[in-house]
């Protein structure tokens, strides 16, 4: 039963595995993704990973999340559409669920993980690991099954989601729902480059611009024109170049459904619901708690690492990753980032590898 009340009576979850689990399973360590990730954090391109992991800099042997001492373990989330249960799962007639999957709450995706952690024997995690949506699901973690995780690695994210955090995702899943080959969700089966390709395109576009900052943008692009398009001409600006590069990259290998139902259960974040408000979920936390964000970060602002801060009785302050990349600093800032994990971690202060 999910906290919506739908129901999924069958759930499919992959996930990888790097490192070897320890007799006693206390090694434990669940990596987890955010919107657009999944499952592959790091290793080579290979079946149904078309790229490097998301994470491949910050995973492995000697690495900050070090696999010679961790058994890591990254599944892809509920909704998803990288191998878990997701809107182009088959339903009970055996059609996809296209529009028809429940709604499901960032809390639903963490009781899944929390099967899958019982499925591999695993009593508690040595860590929890998450940023941005990842972040939002080690927040769950932490107040959900505050005995089952013994520190978390927390960043660029809050208690809740904000205002404006919901406003954007909303036009996002507007834009989807506009496209003419929305058909309500029915999409699947269509012809190569059918369905709502254009729409999902542009939602992307707009997450491109609230996932950096104005003033990376301004430096890299500036007014400066696409090759040797002259805007006054009808041409592109360069900036328009590149979020049509992102916007089309992603609709190429991402489901428009999953889209909509991640960005609706982001929409419905707040730790706080149903348990007396934020400051009294909190209180219950037990993990010792590392909290970072990104000085330029205009979606998840450092407030909002800050406010956790003051609530977690075991957060001592926030790790602030300085850079101009805005929220996807904590994708690209693997030097910044990695520090703070083997701080966090415990493990040796080697530089990053690369």
């Amino acid at each position: 039963m999910l906290e919506a009340g739908g129901r999924l009576d069958h759930v499919i979850v992959a996930y990888e595995t790097w490192g070897t689990l320890a007799p006693d399973g206390s090694n434990a360590l669940l990596v987890l993704h955010a919107l657009t990730g999944d499952s592959h954090a790091a290793g080579p391109p290979g079946p149904g990973h078309a790229v490097v992991g998301w994470w491949n800099e910050l995973i492995g042997p000697g690495a900050p999340i070090d696999t010679d001492r961790f058994f890591v373990v990254c599944p892809n989330v509920l909704g998803g559409c990288q191998g878990t249960t997701g809107p182009s799962s088959p339903g009970p007639d055996g059609r996809p669920w296209a529009a028809r999957f429940p709604v499901v709450t960032i809390r639903d995706q963490v009781v899944v993980e929390a099967a899958l952690a019982d499925r591999l024997g695993i009593e508690r995690w040595a860590a929890v690991v998450g940023g941005s949506m990842g972040g939002m699901r080690a927040v769950e973690w932490v107040v959900g099954f505050p005995e089952r995780v013994e520190h978390a690695v927390i960043v660029s994210v809050g208690a809740k989601a904000t205002a404006e955090e919901i406003a954007l995702c909303s036009v996002q899943v507007q834009a989807i729902r506009l496209d003419p080959n929305w058909n309500g969700g029915d999409y699947y089966g269509a012809a190569p480059g059918g369905g709502p390709h254009a729409g999902l395109s542009t939602a992307r576009s707009i997450g491109q611009i609230s996932y950096r900052s104005e003033l990376e943008f301004d430096e890299r692009f500036g007014r400066d024109h696409q090759g040797d398009e002259e805007p006054l001409g009808g041409g592109r600006y360069a900036i328009e170049s590149y979020l049509e590069y992102h916007g089309d990259k992603l609709a190429r290998r991402f489901d428009a459904n999953t889209y909509i139902v991640l960005s609706e259960a982001m929409n419905h974040h707040d730790v706080g619901r149903g348990r007396g408000g934020i400051a009294e979920a909190l209180a219950r936390v037990q993990a010792q708690v590392t909290l970072a964000g990104v000085s330029s970060d205009r979606l998840y602002p450092l407030r909002l690492q800050h406010e956790l801060a003051e609530l977690i009785p075991n957060a001592p302050g926030v790790n602030v990753i300085q850079s101009s990349s805005g929220h996807d600093g904590f994708l690209i800032e693997h030097e910044a980032l990695g520090r703070i994990l083997r701080r966090a971690l415990g493990g040796p202060s080697s530089p990053v590898r690369h």
